[in-house]
């Protein structure tokens, strides 16, 4: 059996690993890009990216409720049920992103003044996010869509949008950045709109290849008021689940910036911050693959009814996320001493990155771990307890955080709070549910949770 479920979890989870890589070099390729702009535009960046990243990430519910959701009804057998909740999921996208889009450009400046920055690292910051706030409600599309396909257990398509959505980003900006024959480039922004351009023509690729899954099964492409309200009701819980994660790299950042003691060092501060958060982003998303392919999996087999084989297939997976850690571990404390030339010439902030780092690579193992059990709970429809864990997650970190900001414990510390503090108590919570049975509830999902 175990042979069985790994070759189910390879076979979404690989071309899952794959896209996800792809995925955060939209960031990796601004970061190396802006970063030979110099030290101030690489933190304007820092802080434009933590806040976009937020707002996009209390919106991973439009992926994740989607995956789970329709991974439900197909293990039921309703296809056109299953497809149906995926366009629902899609228009309520559309209705969020257009909000977020228009809230966004009108209230960047005072999102980026609230991290209390110097005017040479607000400046770029501002411009950075301004521009970068047009590509929301394309971002928003992109990630209805493949929960979509994720919950039809297609994650290849995905990979395929991934990679190509990202080979246009690094031309457009680096084009847009520094320009080609009489064009002088557009510096900073131009990063900005590079990477909007890309997100466009990702988002009509994925719609195309929903539309057409949607029609084959007879479900309708228009908006559905009922189910998109059903959707939003659903999506409640883990909006909490992710305002709570999402509130943690605010305070992680923000504390970064309080506990610097000049100008100086807050400049290095938050570029070494920047370059270390793009990083474990990166290695998140890495080690998310098999997250991916547990709420895809778990959705299925508890829609069809198998509580003993989502069991089964919950203890490989997880096996699976500590072997991933450790190796993803071992890799960044063996890459730390010379990856941050790729980003930056900047001395100081290479020399503090290598131990930033290190503290990073130690946390790898239980990240692994946490994201695995996360998707299993987030595919079982389990979002409540995942709001009521994050909210005590956050209350033991966020003060530890303040508290060595303002002693001025620097970058080192608080990534050591991040790593040891925040991700150990997401593993404490989250293996306490997983050892249970409250959370194995079979049937179709519904607005309320799962029924049987």
């Amino acid at each position: 059996m175990t042979r069985a479920h790994d070759r189910e979890i390879l076979r979404l989870a690989v071309p899952a690993f794959l896209a996800l890589v792809a995925e955060p070099l939209f960031l990796l390729a601004d970061a190396a890009i802006v970063g030979h702009l110099g030290t101030p535009q690489l933190a304007g960046l820092g802080i434009a990216a933590t806040v976009l990243q937020t707002v996009i990430g209390l919106c991973v519910f439009l992926a994740y409720g989607t995956t789970a959701g329709v991974a439900r009804h197909l293990g039921a057998g309703d296809v056109r049920g299953a497809m149906a909740q995926g366009v629902d999921g899609i228009w309520l996208a559309v209705g969020i992103g257009v909000v977020v889009t228009a809230l966004g450009v009108l209230l960047t400046g005072p999102l980026v003044h609230a991290f209390g920055a110097g005017d040479a690292v607000t400046g770029p910051a501002t411009t950075y996010l301004r521009v970068a706030f047009l590509g929301t409600t394309p971002l928003l599309v992109m990630l209805a869509s493949t929960g979509v396909l994720r919950g039809m257990q297609d994650t290849r398509t995905p990979l395929v949008v991934a990679v190509a959505g990202n080979g246009l980003n690094v031309v457009l900006n680096l084009v847009l950045v520094y320009g080609v024959a009489s064009f002088d480039g557009l510096g900073i922004a131009g990063s900005a709109l590079g990477s909007v351009l890309a997100q466009v023509a990702s988002a009509a690729a994925l719609i195309l290849v929903v539309g057409r899954g949607a029609r084959r099964s007879g479900a309708s492409l228009r908006p559905d008021l009922p189910g998109i309200r059903t959707a939003a009701r659903a999506a409640v819980a883990l909006v909490i689940r992710t305002l709570t994660l999402r509130a943690a790299l605010l305070v992680t950042t923000y504390a970064v910036t309080l506990g610097a003691t000049g100008a100086h060092d807050q400049e290095v501060g938050l570029a070494t911050h920047q370059l270390a958060m793009t990083i474990w982003t990166f290695l998140a998303f890495s080690l998310d693959a098999v997250a991916i392919a547990a709420q895809a999996i778990t959705g299925r087999y508890l829609g069809s009814g198998d509580v003993e084989g989502t069991r089964g297939v919950t203890r490989r997976m997880v096996q699976w996320g500590l072997a991933g850690g450790l190796v993803t571990g071992l890799l960044l404390a063996a890459a730390s001493p010379v990856v941050g030339a790729l980003f930056t010439a900047d001395g100081d902030v290479r020399h503090l990155l290598v131990v930033v780092l290190l503290v990073a690579a130690v946390g790898q193992p239980i990240a692994g771990v946490v994201f695995v059990l996360d998707g299993v709970l987030i595919g079982a429809g389990d979002g409540r307890y995942l709001a009521r864990a994050g909210l005590v997650t956050l209350a033991v970190y966020a003060p530890a955080a303040l508290l060595i900001a303002v002693a001025s414990g620097g970058v080192v510390l608080v990534w050591v709070s991040f790593a040891g503090l925040f991700m150990g108590a997401r593993f404490v919570v989250l293996v306490h549910r997983a050892r249970g049975d409250a959370w194995l509830v079979t049937g179709v999902l519904t607005a309320a949770g799962p029924a049987s």
